[in-house]
């Protein structure tokens, strides 16, 4: 680990996280460890949850960038989130295929149960809810992701015992 590694590594990751992303930086010419840069994004945000402009920042001093670059690459991929979110974030297709088959009704249900509306968080931080656009699972629609599970062909009463799952 470099010197600048090591002064770095307590502001904005951790040394395990560190690891990842110099493992990402070494796949590419030293002239080219930029392309880190979707890898990066996603370590901090694993570990802290969002990314701030401060995270950002440091990532981009990090991977000797301008910060407006990391900040484009953030705000143009809907997988980083600049703002706090629960700590499980539910995803409901809505795309045509999905709609065809009650997206909607998936959607509803949601609401009701969780007692919030699409873009917000329970109140006890528990879940976010989001509508996307595609999840490419359609021939099991309707579907959703919580976190990274897919949870395809779905009814309230299975949504009922997927959300049992998730604390």
């Amino acid at each position: 680990m470099s010197d600048k590694a090591t002064q770095m590594k307590t502001q904005f990751v951790s040394d395990t996280g560190l690891k990842e992303i110099d493992t990402w930086i070494a796949k590419y010419p030293k002239s080219e460890r930029q392309s880190a840069v979707m890898r990066g994004l996603m370590v901090i945000q694993e570990e802290h949850g969002y990314l701030t402009s401060e995270l950002m920042t440091d990532l981009a001093n990090y991977l000797e960038m301008p910060p407006i670059a990391v900040f484009e690459v953030a705000s143009f991929y809907s997988m980083y989130e600049s703002k706090p979110i629960g700590r499980n974030l539910i995803n409901v297709c809505t795309n045509i295929s999905c709609k065809l088959r009650g997206s909607a009704e998936i959607v509803n249900h949601l609401e009701k149960k969780l007692n919030i509306t699409l873009g917000e968080t329970t109140k006890d931080n528990k879940f976010t809810l989001r509508q996307i656009e595609c999840l490419g699972a359609c021939v099991n629609a309707p579907m959703m992701q919580i976190n990274k599970d897919y949870h395809e062909n779905l009814e309230n009463k299975k949504i009922d015992e997927i959300l049992e799952n998730y604390k």
